[in-house]
């Protein structure tokens, strides 16, 4: 089962609102979330010690981090989904999940599921539903997953965005071989855990923000191009009018290669796991 969150396009009456849509959140059942699993988030604004690490952030609405458990091992103990919330630090929704011992956590909602469904994880058997979480050895292959580890035990680092899914390829050995959303193909250890199903609210990628103080409100801060800035600046900067960046390459504000340049690391131990590069070059 495939569930789309529908898009909302409101009659034009502002030039922002005219280039904009929104969420529909008709899927939300809860709209306050669950005191003892949210905690404070301080703004650092891209800032380390003072200086600016990561440019472009700041400001942006205040928010309360949802403390969402992506290892789920709490094994072979049945948990009903409570409510179906939002998550402002993710485009998914989130699940409110109880167990039967009265325990209460957060977790990646999968699409198609709803408040009242039942879901488990386990080590060893459980039925290959849509929500459950298994290691990928116990998984048919051939099945969608998603929240997958990379390492046993460590928690879910693959394909948790929005509408994201990893196929389950092959298993070999003590190796499972992915098809991740990038088109990378790679191997990890059969061992790893993941949830079945595609992540939910596959329609977040389709909103159009419209306008400025929408990204703002994000706490995203705009992004000047290189070559309006003044040559102290930027390596682009300078010149008379609109004009090119007057180098072969483009580089980056620290004088770097740009565009098209590898940023992962050489000789990486993980690389003997990567079958297929995410562009479909081949190791």
């Amino acid at each position: 089962m495939f569930f789309l969150m529908p898009i909302k396009i409101y009659r034009p009456v502002t030039k922002g609102r005219r280039l904009s849509s929104v969420q529909d959140f008709s899927d939300i059942t809860r709209h306050k979330p669950e005191k003892s699993l949210v905690k404070n988030r301080k703004n650092f604004g891209g800032r380390t010690g003072g200086k600016i690490t990561v440019r472009h952030k700041g400001g942006g609405h205040r928010r309360l981090i949802r403390d969402v458990d992506f290892q789920r091992q709490r094994y072979d103990i049945p948990a009903k989904v409570v409510s179906v919330e939002y998550d402002p630090s993710r485009g998914a929704r989130i699940g409110l999940l109880v167990y039967q011992d009265g325990v209460k956590g957060y977790f990646l909602l999968p699409n198609g599921m709803k408040a009242g469904d039942m879901i488990m994880s386990s080590k060893t058997e459980a039925e290959i539903a849509t929500g459950n979480r298994l290691p990928l050895e116990k998984i048919p292959v051939g099945t969608l997953v998603h929240a997958v580890e990379l390492f046993p035990g460590k928690g879910a680092q693959l394909a948790r965005g929005a509408g994201t899914r990893v196929e389950f390829m092959a298993i070999e050995g003590d190796m499972a071989t992915l098809r991740l959303p990038s088109g990378e193909i790679r191997m990890v250890s059969k061992a790893c855990a993941a949830t079945i199903g595609t992540v939910s609210n596959p329609d977040w990628h389709l909103v159009r923000w419209g306008k400025a103080g929408r990204t703002r409100h994000r706490g995203i801060r705009p992004t000047v191009r290189g070559k309006v800035m003044n040559p102290v600046d930027h390596p682009h900067g300078g010149g008379e009018g609109k004009h090119p960046i007057g180098m072969k390459y483009a580089k980056t504000k620290w004088g770097k290669h740009a565009l098209g340049v590898k940023t992962r690391r050489s000789h990486r131990s993980s690389d003997r796991h990567i079958l297929t590069r995410r562009r479909g070059n081949k190791l």
